[in-house]
């Protein structure tokens, strides 16, 4: 599985991850948390003790997931939940962590597992773990009168493999190419003006002002250079001009790439 693979599969989690987890800190302190996922894990505040939590997948689908906190930071948001004074980090504080950590992830079930059968999932608290070579997501979150909250979320390789084989796959060229097609279809009936140009040039200002009946303005093409077919100001086809029933038409002789692809990119 290359590393792509293995980045999406991280994001989609963090991103389910801290929509559902926001939802249920919204919800236990009655004040709206929000949580972002941010591009570098050097960008948070380093420094003090930390925690950490195992989210443990067991199933059709297996792997874990670590929670990284800042010790100061659990404690904070731990008494808060608690509805105490801030107090140093205790057992408790533990306990209403896990409690509202296990919430998230019964919320990440619905939104990121549904259809992947029976699933256990489950929250533990963790200590003298070492991350060496596991993908990292860093999170930071905000709610109410709480100071930022800095979360890092490590991947093991079963989870990312199991997040992998869940993902969409990208389609073939060939079923691009239906889908290009089936798209075009309900379409087909759309008018669309085109336009010939013969030729074009830039004119000074005076000169615009200047002009009246009988003046003569050169362009820029020989009598002999195609006459250029235009939709929505870009080349599709270049001919000649003919005479068809006493109006003027074009004879096409050049197309410089597919029409379809000007619909489809």
């Amino acid at each position: 599985m290359d590393n792509q693979i293995k980045h999406q599969g991280a994001q989609i989690f963090a991103k389910a991850f801290a929509e559902s987890l926001s939802g249920v800190l919204t919800e236990k302190l009655g004040l709206p948390w929000q949580i972002k996922i941010l591009d570098n894990p050097n960008s948070l505040e380093s420094g003090g003790k930390s925690i950490h939590f195992r989210l443990s997948i067991e199933g059709g689908l297996r792997g874990e997931c670590f929670i990284e906190l800042n010790q100061a930071q659990a404690a904070e948001l731990g008494s808060k939940i608690l509805g105490q004074p801030h107090s140093d980090f205790s057992d408790e504080h533990v306990e209403a962590l896990a409690s509202v950590l296990s919430s998230a992830l019964e919320g990440l079930r619905a939104a990121l597992f549904a259809g992947c059968g029976e699933l256990t999932l489950s929250v533990t608290r963790v200590e003298d773990l070492v991350f060496g070579g596991m993908s990292v997501v860093p999170l930071a979150a905000s709610g109410g009168d709480q100071d930022d909250l800095s979360l890092l979320l490590y991947f093991d390789g079963r989870l990312l493999t199991a997040l992998a084989s869940i993902l969409p796959k990208p389609a073939s060229e060939s079923e691009k190419a239906v889908m290009e097609s089936a798209n075009l279809d309900l379409v087909m009936d759309v008018e669309l003006n085109v336009s010939l140009r013969f030729g074009q040039c830039k004119l000074p200002l005076r000169e615009v002002l200047d002009l009246a009946s009988g003046s003569v303005i050169e362009l820029d093409r020989d009598v002999d250079d195609p006459v250029e077919l235009l939709l929505d100001g870009k080349v599709i086809a270049r001919g000649e001009a003919v005479i068809v029933d006493g109006n003027y038409g074009l004879r096409v002789i050049e197309i410089p790439q597919p029409i379809a692809s000007h619909f489809t990119r």
